[in-house]
């Protein structure tokens, strides 16, 4: 996905990135639908979700749905993320997350949003975030509809 946003750099899209709780999972269940939503754009994007795995549900979860799942370890989890971006390549990524351990990777990322779900949202993942959403079913529209993305961010 190229999307050419009016006073930014244009924007280049190649893989997505997950956190799973709080963002495309409440309480270790995924939301419905997600996995619909990913398994339809799979053909446009690389799909990750990357967590610490809390409540030892995600493969289960996700057992259908076409994205890579990468568990980190519990500790230093913000610079898991971080990294792992970094090796897909910061320029094409696009990161989703909203707990503290998101920041780096939002921050980092060329687009970084941040999403408040029913788990909450960490402040200082929002300040390092370039757009807030309320559901992670905006985040598909953003995909899905390049012009959503172009009216949030232009200048």
């Amino acid at each position: 996905m190229i999307v050419e946003i009016p006073g930014r750099e244009t924007l280049e899209i190649k893989d997505i990135v997950f956190d799973y709780n709080g963002t495309i999972a409440i309480d270790g269940k995924l939301i419905g639908d997600v996995s619909k939503n990913i398994n339809e754009l799979s053909s446009s994007f690389n799909f990750y979700v990357i967590t610490a795995d809390t409540y030892g549900t995600v493969k289960k979860e996700l057992e259908n749905t076409n994205c890579k799942v990468i568990t980190i370890p519990a500790l230093s989890q913000d610079m898991a993320k971080l990294n792992f971006v970094k090796e897909l390549g910061l320029n094409t990524c696009l990161s989703v997350g909203n707990g503290r351990n998101d920041k780096l990777m939002l921050k980092e990322t060329i687009l970084g949003i941040a999403i408040l779900q029913d788990e909450g949202l960490c402040t200082e993942t929002l300040l390092n975030s370039d757009i807030l959403v309320k559901s992670i079913f905006d985040v598909f529209a953003f995909l899905k509809d390049s012009n959503r993305l172009i009216a949030t961010l232009r200048n």
